[in-house]
């Protein structure tokens, strides 16, 4: 007998736990295949996913052609949906992130869902459109990030009339969540207004209001949970499960390099930086050497920006909007997609390292997922190393 309800998705019962999509590469098969084993939900985040895979960066790391970096990617992607399904051997759930702000969003959500990804997990940016997306595979369950009850009701409204639901949405609070985040401005990271005490409370109301019953999305929160108490706190005031990031990043089996692990470990989460991305949204990074330098120089780039299309220096355009290349002054001044590679490299001098601002459940050690898994859902801390 269990203190927690399972997570009802995709019509499987699952532990209430989501691993949170981190990319680039952070989150691959690997990570993904291992928390999906254990009967919860993993998320191999899409993006860029070729850095995994020496063949394909060989094919594409000197092309400058856009369809043959997109063609590699979505390589890439097939082959880490297969890995973690054969991993998770029918447990759990293996889930795919794909950003709405990266350009190739479209083919992503669909070679996603033909490699056999069994949800489809969209944020930065409403993904109104999702169920277009996936109209050929209705089994896979669809899964949006909000923020707060306004969005939750855009997006269902507008699925409704498409005769879709979500299957559940995750609720991302801004002021404690790593990477993108769901805010329109860094000012707004903290506002009251992402409490997840009102949100839930808010988007049960809706749920309500909508007539939706048992067939109401079931809801995640996401940010700032990084301890027993607070999973146990949270599944107990309205949520139906919980999504962890950082924490499952430097796991042993996360998809990063150890010294990727390293940096996210040593971080003081008080100390972390918050600012805007190149893709216009705001984020949170460990303050590492690099990037504290670059908001130094942040204001002078911004004040020099111009678009050109050249900017891109690998020329494969992997956000609709982007700052650097399309001249948005208001927009992060420098390659993203660079950055996170190095850093899912561990290129410590140059990588851009995202981060949650909750503090580590085991401090500066590494532990395996199902060391993670058995503390989050029952208080249990691994015996000293």
């Amino acid at each position: 007998m269990t203190w927690f309800k399972s997570l009802t998705l995709a019509g499987r019962e699952l532990l209430p736990i989501v691993q949170g999509g981190m990319g680039v590469g952070v989150s691959a098969h690997r990570l993904a295949g291992a928390v999906a084993s254990q009967n919860a939900v993993g998320t191999i985040a899409s993006v860029d996913l070729r850095h995994h895979h020496a063949d394909l960066v060989e094919k594409t790391e000197k092309c400058n052609d856009r369809d043959t970096i997109d063609t590699a990617n979505r390589e890439a992607l097939h082959r880490e949906v297969r890995a973690a399904l054969d991993t998770a051997q029918g447990r759990g759930l293996v889930a795919v992130n794909v950003m709405k702000a990266v350009r190739d969003h479209p083919a992503l959500v669909r070679q996603a869902c033909e490699s056999g990804a069994e949800a489809i997990v969209m944020g930065a940016g409403l993904p109104l459109d999702l169920p277009e997306m996936t109209a050929d595979f209705p089994k896979v369950a669809l899964v949006p990030i909000l923020s707060e009850a306004r969005g939750v009701a855009a997006v269902l409204k507008k699925w409704m009339k498409k005769g879709r639901l979500a299957d559940a949405v995750v609720i991302e609070h801004p002021g404690y969540a790593g990477g993108h985040l769901g805010a329109a401005r860094l000012d707004d990271l903290h506002s009251e207004r992402f409490d997840f005490k009102k949100v839930l409370a808010d988007c049960h109301a809706l749920f309500t209001e909508l007539q939706l019953g048992r067939d109401a999305p079931r809801l995640i929160v996401a940010g700032g949970v990084g301890s027993h108490e607070q999973v146990r706190h949270w599944l107990g005031n309205g949520a139906d499960g919980v999504q962890v990031g950082t924490a499952f990043a430097v796991t042993h089996e996360g998809d990063a390099h150890e010294n990727f692990k390293r940096v996210l470990i040593d971080a003081d989460p008080a100390e972390l930086a918050e600012f805007t991305s190149v893709a216009g949204l705001p984020a949170r990074a460990v303050a590492t050497p690099w990037l504290t330098r670059y908001l130094r120089q942040e204001g002078t780039l911004q004040a020099n920006t111009r678009a050109d299309p050249r900017r891109c220096s690998q020329r494969m355009d992997c956000l609709t909007q982007c700052g650097l290349r399309d001249g948005i002054a208001k927009f992060g001044q420098f390659c993203i997609d660079l950055k996170l590679a190095a850093a899912m490299r561990g290129e410590v001098s140059r990588g851009l390292f995202f981060r949650g601002a909750s503090k580590l459940p085991f401090g500066n050690a590494m532990r395996s997922v199902r060391e993670l898994m058995d503390y989050l859902l029952h208080g249990e801390m691994p015996a000293a190393a």
